[in-house]
């Protein structure tokens, strides 16, 4: 499970602008995003993890990935940084 990922990594990057940075900066090793997000927001991010080669698994709600990072809002994407 994809939350389980996400406990466990040391590094994140939560959010769609941090996520943007993390995957143009070559930093992410995985993308996650919320099923439940707004297809317009999630889609630029979907595309550049294509184009460098991630791999993006899905979870089913924003608000329990948010909680999985540790914030009080719903989280649209996160990546899970390399070591």
């Amino acid at each position: 499970m994809s939350y389980e990922k996400v406990k466990q990594a040391k590094h994140l990057a939560v959010g769609l602008k941090q996520t943007l940075k993390a995957i143009e900066q070559g930093k992410a090793q995985e993308i996650i995003i919320a099923k439940d997000a707004d297809k317009r927001l999630t889609s630029k991010v979907i595309q550049h993890s294509s184009d460098k080669k991630l791999t993006v698994s899905y979870v089913d709600s924003m608000k329990l990935l948010g909680k999985v990072c540790g914030i009080d809002v719903g989280a649209a994407t996160v990546a899970v940084l390399k070591e």
